[in-house]
């Protein structure tokens, strides 16, 4: 056992009886329970008409998100191993240890599971790591079980459904749920990738607008004698049929002399046929291993869906299984939605778990500027002021957008805040501990967006194999996957031994590591000398920062590699 945990379990009672839940029928349990609150909310369509109720026998799978022990002890352990001078700087849990003293007990999940099956819910499955219960049901039953309303609405030329009244558990399972994802389709992710216009108004300025293969960013970003990912293995966040993506991907790889990667697609819920997201997962795997190099594997975990429930369990596999250093969710949504429906509770569980485990999330501030993601208008700062989750969480490194400038020779010039890079501070998420001190104190205490930046502008953007034929694409969407390619490359430099990296990055900050970013702005916010709500920290010099980080990074062996995952079809 490392570091410092508190043993839990051994004197909790449990929470209820499963025989006698199972006893009894759901009609007379809704009549007589006591309800509790969980963090799910009532969630009503933004820009929709409500349809009335949605059909009984409608199929409705819920995922419920169970509440860690001892949050705030696991939050002091991520703060120890990461501070230079702790006696446990440099350690990390593994994911046997994490489930052993954090996770809910067994008998929590029992009686969660007990209570599940008395309400007619089929198909139940448990997390590895106890934190999230999936089942089958229908509306009826959800209704039922969770004391709330399944309404259908027509949104955007589409029906969708969702909870008009809190969804509520009994009483004897407050101390264990604390969301219930699933009842609403309405809340999703949206990729923010941005196509090239082939226009400039700056056409001035050396070499822009320009697009980029992979070898022109190692040179722009100064990679160096920086090593390659190759001793890393990373992980992508997908959905759908990711077929294409494959192909392409060995495409782009062939294109510019990069090896090939060796790769795992791991399913995470029920297959999809849906390709319409293959742009943005084409950018993602081409462009996180192209800036790496090369990598030791890439896993790409395939979703059925970006609703809030399937991207939990998304997450959460790559936290649970733990076999990937770093990862990218080039993905987002205003974060009023996942607060409102629980789902950023949930997943700050599991991105806590992955920081504990000394695994690092990237995620796409947006393409919005500081305003939440207003569909189809990405690429222009538009909408309501607020920040894109999951980049919003203080567990996840939120990475924003520039405008890349370089030379004739392909050299760095200069980088300005992309007009529309995503930024601002959170109305829901605290601000981190290693934010403090840098960020500038506004009226908001939460976190300050983005942490740190990288090319976003489409019209500077990348060369990315589509569907077979080469095009120009940028957004966050770009700057996300960039920057795990970099940490790629650090990590493996470093024995795999950095751990989570927003603490060390904010812990370097002010050396030479970052190019700081101080022309243009990003909507309302500009580019100023320091952390600003444009650029953060500001951009990888690649070959600086690995110098720095060798003052900075944990000293010892490099931790065995994990097992890759099964099952899911592997490449070479």
């Amino acid at each position: 056992m490392k570091g410092k945990f508190l043993k839990i379990g051994a004197g909790l009672a449990l929470l209820a009886s499963p025989l006698t839940l199972l006893m009894t029928s759901p009609a007379a349990y809704a009549s007589t329970t006591t309800w509790s609150a969980t963090a799910t909310q009532a969630f009503n369509p933004t820009n929709a008409t409500n349809l009335g109720a949605l059909s009984a026998s409608a199929p409705v799978q819920v995922v419920l998100g169970l509440k860690l022990h001892n949050q705030q002890e696991m939050d002091t352990y991520i703060q120890d191993i990461s501070t230079q001078g702790n006696a446990l700087f440099g350690e990390s849990l593994t994911p046997a240890e994490f489930t052993a003293d954090y996770a809910p007990t067994s008998d929590q999940v029992d009686a969660v599971t007990s209570y599940l099956t008395s309400q007619g819910f089929t198909n139940i499955s448990v997390s590895s790591n106890n934190l999230l219960i999936t089942a089958n049901g229908t509306a009826a039953q959800a209704e039922s079980a969770f004391n709330t309303v399944l309404d259908q609405f027509s949104q955007d030329g589409q029906t969708v459904y969702a909870n008009t009244t809190p969804a509520e558990i009994p009483t004897s399972l407050s101390g264990t749920v604390a969301a219930v994802l699933g009842l609403n389709d309405a809340a999703r992710m949206t990729p923010p990738i941005v196509k090239a216009t082939g226009t400039s108004t700056s056409t001035s300025l050396p070499n822009y607008p320009a697009s980029y293969n992979p070898q022109n960013f190692w040179q722009a970003y100064d990679v160096g004698n920086t090593p390659t990912g190759s001793g890393t293995s990373i992980a992508i966040m997908a959905e759908g049929d990711l077929t294409q993506v494959v192909k392409d991907l060995r495409l782009e790889e062939a294109a510019n002399n990069l090896p090939q990667v060796p790769y795992t697609i791991v399913p995470v819920g029920i297959a999809s046929n849906d390709t319409s997201g293959a742009d943005e997962w084409d950018l993602d795997t081409q462009y996180s291993t192209g800036m790496a190099g090369t990598v030791s594997h890439l896993y790409i975990y395939d979703t059925t869906s970006l609703t809030d429930s399937d991207t939990a369990r998304e997450f959460n596999a790559f936290a649970s299984q733990d076999v990937a250093k770093a990862g990218s969710a080039s993905f987002g949504e205003c974060e009023f939605d996942p607060y409102l429906d629980g789902a950023m509770l949930v997943d700050d569980e599991i991105f806590a778990e992955a920081a504990a485990q000394g695994q690092t999330t990237f995620a796409s501030a947006g393409d919005t500027g500081g305003f939440c993601a207003v569909a189809p208008t990405n690429g222009v700062p538009a909408g309501a002021p607020d920040v894109n989750y999951p980049a919003s969480s203080p567990y996840v490194v939120a990475v924003g957008g520039t405008t890349l400038i370089t030379n004739s020779n392909g050299s760095y010039d200069e980088e300005l805040a992309w007009t529309a890079g995503g930024g601002g501070t959170s109305y829901f998420e605290s601000a981190p501990y290693w934010q403090s001190g840098i960020v500038p104190e506004t009226t908001e205490v939460g976190k300050g967006l983005p942490d740190i930046a990288m090319d976003a502008d489409p019209n500077s953007g990348a060369n990315v194999w589509v569907d077979g034929t080469p095009e120009v694409v940028g957004g966050t969407s770009l700057s996300s996957p960039l920057s795990l390619g970099v940490w790629a490359r650090l990590e493996s430099a470093h024995g795999n031994q950095l751990g989570f990296a927003s603490p060390l990055l904010y812990g370097v900050y002010g050396s030479d590591g970052f190019h700081d970013i101080i022309l243009g702005d990003s909507g309302p916010y500009p580019a100023t000398p320091g952390w600003d709500f444009a650029t953060g920290l500001g951009t990888f010099d690649v070959s600086n920062m690995n110098t720095v980080m060798d003052q900075y990074a944990p000293q010892g062996p490099a931790p065995a590699p994990a097992p890759a995952p099964a099952p899911g079809p592997a490449g070479p």
